[in-house]
Order: C-alpha cells, then structure tokens, then sequence
C-alpha cells in the first residue's frame, strides 16, 4: 500500500546538498511548491557552499550541512531537528551521503526518485517513488516532485520562477572588477575533478574573445575558482589576448559577487559547469559547451537552442554507440572529446545569441521552447 501524500503539507523539507548547477535548477521547484502552498514551511537541507550561493532566498530556512564534518555533522543536524516532524521529506540528492543524513530525520512521508534514475539504493530510503520519466532534464526531475505533490496540471501551468538573492555589495564587488563598459563573461573551466573532461581549449576562448572585442566591442571577463588548474587555464588564455580585451577575475569574487556579475553580463560562456545554470536563473543569456556531458539532459535550460552541441559526435567516437543505444545521463570521459568543438562554432552561436538578446536585461524573459 503506498503510503498517502498530504494534501495541504504545512512543513516541506528538501534534501538537495549540492551541486551549484544543481541547486540553481532545483528553485523553480521551490518557487512551485510555494505557490501551490503559500502557508507551507520549507526547510533546505543544503552543502555549505551552495548555501554561499543561494542564502537569502525567500521563504527558504536553510539548515547547512559542510561533507568535511562527516558523521558528527550529520549528528549536529539530527539534534537541531530533533523535534521537528515534515510532513514531507523531498529526497532530491541520489547519494549515499545524503540517504545516511535522511535517516535521522522526521517525516511521515520521504519520496525520491524512481528506479530508473535512484542511484546508490536511493529507493530503500523512500516511501513513494516519483513516476519514471524517461530522458528527462535535470531541472524537470526536480518539478517532478512537485508535480506528484501537487498534480502535473497544475505545476506545468506555472512559470519557471528563481528571483535569486544578491545584495548591493555583491553589486559593488562586480563593478570593482568589470567597471561600467558592456562585457561578457567567459568561465573556462568546470570543477576540477577526476577524469571529468568538460573543459575546451585556451585556442578557442582565445578566438571567441578576440571576436568579441573586434567585432562587437565587448571587453571578457574570465571568472572562476582558485585551483591550480583554473588560475593556469586563465594564464594561457591571457597570452593569446589582447591586453585590453580581457580582465582575468578568477579566484578573484564571491559566489554572490559572481552572481552579480553574471546578472549584468551580455552573455555567459561555460561548459557544463555550475556558471551556466547561475546565469540561467537570472535570466542572461547563456551559451553553453557541451561535448563529454548530454545538453539534453544538463544544458542550461532557457537557452538550450543555443548550445554548441557536440555530445552526438562525442559519442559516436569515443563510445562508438549511437547516442539512442546508451543509458541516459552517460558521460563522455575521454579527453579529446571536447575538442570536437570550434572556435567557428562558438562564433556563430555566439552572433545567433546577441542577435536574439541584443538589450537583454537581467529580468528579459527568453524563450522557454526547446
């Protein structure tokens, strides 16, 4: 017997730890689960830099969890919420980690993922599975627990919403490194992990700035962490530039200072990495990379039309499958597969971008069709 959903839940909590992609595309869930149940509580169970990145969100507490603290920090939280009951647990994270974290809380009922996209034994830590929901992208898997909550009808009429947190001195922090001229910005490289393979060639950033200075006047700002590998990626791409044409700024803001910069910025350039899916809640215009990881399932989502796309090829060469015949979320982990890309084609989607968007403002609404 499948245990009952609530019908007027007065106490929601979310499971989501990370990542900043992640987070980003699970808030228009929020902002839906919000309206269907104004006076509903929602607690977020969150990772500590995600919580960096999105504190301030309305009607949002927040309860941060740092993975550095292990077991004793999942004890501090069982003790924080030690008396408090949900009536609904959102088990939106299929990891381990997060399932062991689960099980010291309260609520009468957990929903997670179906079987098909549960990983690490997701499902034995839930009462009720979502429906499947095949190919489906990322931020659609989270409306999905609002849709079995709430009804399909009623969550898919309601507009993706995110009006995302960033005080006037993450405003400030930006401008001290953008100064008031039109810019783009550029972040180079994904987190920086084993045999992750997202990141494309200082060749080719090199080529997309220089177009953007020549032909449009756009000054790049290039932003990121402050790995070895980041600070390196931005060295190379700054001797193949002019001078004035770049401001190097990685390792050099906040998460809420990026924000504000990509909030302002004409465009945002990235591989599947956590700056995409920030720029896409704040409405800017966004061209994503896409080679090792599916566009399909993980572009950033108001701006998939624009994605460079060369996730087919990738996979024909390297898996030598067609993309049909591979389980859904594959990754392409080989390390040439993102040099399928060229500057040409990042060029073109780069003009087709600012011609759609040429005044694109941080609240314009862009196309929401695939």
């Amino acid at each position: 017997m499948k245990h009952p959903l609530p019908v007027r839940p007065a106490h929601i909590c979310v499971l989501r730890l990370s990542a900043l992609g992640d987070v980003c595309n699970l808030v228009p869930t929020i902002r839906v689960l919000q309206r269907l149940w104004p006076d509903a509580r929602i607690t977020w169970i969150i990772g500590k830099g995600e919580h960096s990145l999105l504190s301030g969100l309305s009607g949002v507490e927040f309860i941060v969890y740092d993975k550095a603290s292990g077991w004793a920090g999942m004890r501090e939280i069982w003790r924080q919420l030690g008396d408090t009951r949900f009536d609904v647990l959102l088990h939106m994270q299929q990891a381990l980690r997060a399932s062991a974290l689960s099980l010291g809380l309260k609520a009468d009922l957990r929903i997670g993922y179906d079987k098909a996209r549960a990983k690490d034994w997701q499902n034995w830590f839930t009462h009720r599975q979502l429906a499947p929901h095949d190919r489906a992208h990322v931020l659609e898997s989270f409306l999905d627990f609002a849709r079995l909550l709430g009804g399909e009808e009623r969550v898919d009429a309601e507009p993706l919403r995110w009006d995302l947190a960033i005080p006037d001195s993450a405003y400030q922090e930006a401008a001290r490194v953008t100064g008031e001229t039109p810019y783009v910005v550029i972040s180079p490289c994904a987190n920086p992990r084993l045999r992750n393979f997202r990141n494309w060639s200082a060749e080719g950033y090199a080529a997309v700035i220089a177009h953007a200075w020549e032909e449009h006047g756009l000054r790049t700002v290039m932003t990121g962490g402050s790995s070895a590998q980041e600070q390196e990626m931005g060295a190379r791409i700054r001797v193949l530039c002019a001078e004035e044409a770049v401001i190097d700024a990685i390792g050099g803001t906040s998460l809420k200072g990026l924000l504000a910069m990509l909030d302002r910025a004409r465009m945002v350039i990235a591989p599947d990495s956590g700056p995409v899916h920030m720029a896409n809640a704040l409405r800017t215009p966004t061209l994503g990379l896409f080679a090792t990881t599916n566009p399909d399932r993980a572009a950033p989502y108001c701006w998939r039309r624009f994605v460079v796309d060369r996730y087919p090829d990738a996979v024909r060469r390297y898996l030598h499958k067609s993309p049909e015949a591979i389980p859904w979320g594959t990754r392409v982990r080989h390390p040439d597969a993102m040099s399928l890309i060229r500057a040409d084609d990042v060029i073109a989607q780069f003009d087709a971008l600012l011609d759609a968007a040429p005044s694109a403002s941080p609240r314009s609404e862009p196309d929401h069709e695939t």
